[in-house]
């Protein structure tokens, strides 16, 4: 079969289109075993880099959805803390994560086919420009996310909760299953 510039960026959007919806499943299911977690270990230092499952959560809400999402659709990096805290809530922190990660889908949808060839500059927090492949970047979002929801599963199991099963490979049997 002989690949054309068209067919392989169709099929490079088909890919991250699927670790989106990874995300987006991923998310869901780490999200409702970490709602059994008694408020006190939610937000207890358990080691992990962002110290609690809240903190870790938090983050992701920073990373993805605020820094990475803003360099993706408009070429900007807000300026702001890894760290920070932009939900102290966990009902909204919940659902903010939950729409976060579905808006990716349709902007994956609609960039051009073009666009996962190309580069995507943006500003370090640090300062400085940076210019990277925008199709692995992209990966590197949905990449990130699975990191921290490992960190997370770990503390859920150090806790002694139930960790879900979140590997890629059960949402494509889900999906082929359809």
């Amino acid at each position: 079969m002989t690949t054309t510039p068209d067919s392989g960026a169709e099929a490079l959007r088909e890919h991250l289109a699927s670790l989106a919806r990874y995300n987006v499943w991923a998310t869901r299911r780490l999200l409702d075993a970490v709602d059994a977690v008694p408020e006190a270990d939610y937000r207890r230092d358990l080691g992990l880099y962002f110290r609690s499952i809240h903190g870790t959560l938090n983050h992701l809400l920073v990373a993805e959805h605020r820094l990475w999402s803003a360099r993706f659709t408009d070429g900007t990096t807000p300026p702001m803390r890894l760290d920070e805290e932009l939900e102290s809530d966990r009902v909204r922190l919940r659902q903010r994560l939950l729409d976060g990660a579905e808006a990716w889908l349709p902007l994956i949808a609609g960039w051009p086919a073009a666009r996962f060839g190309g580069r995507l500059d943006y500003l370090r927090l640090a300062g400085g420009t940076v210019s990277l492949p925008f199709a692995a970047t992209l990966a590197h979002v949905f990449n990130h996310a699975t990191h921290h929801r490992g960190q997370i599963s770990a503390a859920l199991t150090l806790l002694g909760r139930p960790a879900p099963e979140l590997d890629l490979v059960y949402l494509l049997q889900a999906e082929a299953a359809r």
